[in-house]
């Protein structure tokens, strides 16, 4: 009851929207840029104001979820060894005030979306239902092994359809860009995991914190991370391949990327737990900021010399009709 009869503190509920995490929503922005160079028929004059009201609204849905996912985790992060001092674990949130917040995000983020497009508002709505899933029992897929990183990650395309709707609602993104950017969301959640799980270093309270850690080991982790990693790539070479081979030279920035990634996990205490606290990794974000400029200077520099020199060598398969080749 103490909860409950909490009185309002605004910089409590400020904390359960979790503003430094809006950060996140960065992962729209590779959706805007690909379409941009890719679809003609769309005005540069307004791309700069329609971007920032579609991050925005982003950052409005990701609040309501981020205030859902601190009440109804709040049993569990009691038992977490730092969690526990999360605003509404300590007794400083008015929780039926909190469900109310929740709820106002929602429109609120809904309201603003609304100047961009119908598509753009509907891919809103997918991302926080996405969310629902993931929070709410009985579906309440964080709690289920492999699945509770495959339908947290989902948001990384979920932003990337909501960037491209920015620009178009005429087409969608390939479905291999949105494969790869899906596989390397779930390969940082993974390793998230993994970094929290050897964090807690006692596997009952890790368990009670968070059910699907009852499953979960160093080495199962390892496993998918591993997994989700070469998912990553492949898909990510099947849309250089297929759209712009150019891409492919970025390629060693990207795997740098994923290899600094995979370091911070492994640090103690990592920073890889709590994502907003990355910044701190400065060889990571130097990283990470390389490889981005050069794949948005990759989007629209043609090098010919790609095309020729991975121009097919071996003869066509005679057996697929030339329309579908």
């Amino acid at each position: 009851m103490q909860q409950k009869n909490a009185t309002p503190d605004w910089r409590a509920h400020l904390a359960i929207a979790r503003p430094d995490h809006w950060f996140k929503n960065v992962f729209m922005l590779p959706g805007v840029i690909v379409a941009a160079s890719t679809v003609r028929s769309f005005s540069w004059s307004n791309l700069a104001v329609r971007t920032l009201i579609a991050a925005a609204a982003l950052c409005l849905i990701a609040s309501s979820y981020y205030t859902l996912n601190e009440l109804l985790d709040a049993p569990y992060d009691k038992l977490h060894p730092t969690k526990h001092t999360r605003p509404i674990p300590s007794g400083r949130v008015h929780v039926p005030l909190a469900w109310t917040q929740w709820l106002l995000l929602f429109a609120a983020g809904l309201a603003v979306g609304s100047l961009i497009s119908p598509w753009f508002v509907a891919t809103l709505v997918v991302l926080w239902i996405a969310a629902c899933a993931y929070n709410v029992p009985p579906i309440r897929t964080k709690d289920k092994p492999y699945l509770d990183v495959l339908s947290e990650s989902v948001n990384n395309p979920l932003r990337m359809v909501a960037g491209w709707f920015v620009v178009t609602s005429v087409t969608l993104p390939p479905a291999s860009l949105l494969l790869s950017y899906w596989m390397i969301g779930a390969y940082f959640m993974a390793l998230k995991r993994f970094a929290e799980f050897r964090h807690i270093a006692d596997a009952p309270r890790a368990a009670a914190y968070r059910k699907s850690f009852a499953y979960y080991t160093e080495e199962r982790l390892l496993v998918s991370i591993m997994f989700y990693g070469t998912a990553s790539m492949l898909f990510f070479g099947a849309f250089c391949m297929r759209y712009r081979l150019e891409l492919l030279l970025a390629f060693p920035l990207v795997a740098l990327v994923m290899a600094l990634y995979l370091h911070v996990a492994l640090k103690p205490d990592s920073a890889a737990q709590n994502p907003e606290r990355l910044y701190r990794e400065g060889s990571l974000m130097s990283a990470v900021i390389a490889a981005t400029l050069l794949m948005a200077v990759l989007l629209y520099v043609d090098i010919p010399a790609m095309y020729r020199l991975l121009s097919p060598t071996a003869p066509p398969q005679t057996n697929i009709p030339s329309s579908q080749r």
